[in-house]
């Protein structure tokens, strides 16, 4: 199993759940009760997924494509560990990963 911790916006309560390899970040969130929205179910049309990286664990992530980085220049509050938590399946290196839910979301397919 996988552990991953979510962080709250305000970083005052921490989630830890479990996921197995090739689970998706987004979908283990929201089955646990995350306020990831997922609007367009990971087709990156949106950015209501989007998850802030602990500096920690963000150069252990497979690199963002293009697609991605352009919807995360949308995104409210991105930083530079900002990812979509559906472009982001687990695997056993990622064992131990924390990200943080920012305080607030847009979604782009209403633009």
């Amino acid at each position: 199993m996988v552990k991953v911790t979510f962080l709250s916006s305000d970083g005052e309560t921490e989630q830890h759940v479990e996921g197995a390899p090739g689970d998706n970040l987004l979908r283990l969130g929201q089955a646990n009760g995350q306020p990831l929205e997922g609007t367009c179910e990971g087709q990156m049309a949106c950015s209501t997924c989007h998850v802030i990286i602990d500096a920690n664990w963000f150069d252990k992530l497979p690199p963002a494509s293009e697609e991605e980085e352009d919807m995360l220049d949308l995104a409210a509050g991105a930083r530079r560990t900002s990812r979509l938590s559906c472009q982001i399946d687990l695997t056993e290196q990622l064992d131990g990963l924390t990200v943080r839910i920012p305080g607030e979301s847009r979604n782009m397919q209403g633009v």
